[in-house]
């Protein structure tokens, strides 16, 4: 393909972003669009300017609307060390929910907010091999394990199941409606 650029590389890429069922890297877009993956994160935050619900996710981006459904959601309060992380994350999706994000109260910046959008076993395992290749740390590292997630799940019932999977397991403090 031809080198793409500016707002016609954007409305290219909002519209592979919108039409994918998967998560693209910013690496794939690039290769798509035949520029930079410094290029196609300029272009994401451009796009998300605009309004557009994308998200940067470990997997690559998403585009968020329409995939809304009449999911049941709910924060919870966890608390447990960086080496629990892969066992908290497949205890939940093995609960049949969507760990959407991960939140701390930072004692400068308020709260901070990252996604991490996994729903199961390959999801989590994909995003543990990228943390360990990167070294980067988790957010909990800054608040001695104490931390929230969001999770959505199909029903109220399945999001209990996981709220007491994680109490079961010593890692719920406590749930925020």
């Amino acid at each position: 393909m031809k080198k793409l650029f500016g707002e016609q590389r954007r409305q290219f890429l909002l519209e592979k972003i919108k039409t994918s069922t998967q998560p693209l890297t910013g690496g794939e877009l690039a290769a798509l669009t035949s520029v930079s993956r410094q290029v196609i994160v300029g272009d994401m935050t451009l796009l998300k300017a605009k309004g557009e619900p994308i998200i940067a996710t470990s997997q690559g981006y998403l585009y968020l609307a329409d995939r809304a459904t009449e999911e049941a959601s709910r924060r919870i309060a966890c608390h447990h060390q960086a080496e629990d992380t892969e066992r908290e994350l497949k205890l939940l999706v093995e609960s049949g929910v969507t760990v959407k994000d991960v939140s701390i109260e930072h004692p400068v910046y308020g709260e901070l907010t990252a996604g991490i959008h996994v729903s199961n076993i390959q999801e989590v395992e994909a995003f543990m091999k990228r943390v360990r290749e990167t070294g980067a740390s988790y957010l909990l590292e800054l608040t001695d394990g104490t931390h929230l997630h969001t999770i959505t799940a199909p029903d109220n019932a399945t999001l209990e199941k996981a709220v007491q999977a994680m109490r079961d397991n010593g890692f719920l403090l406590e749930e925020i409606e």
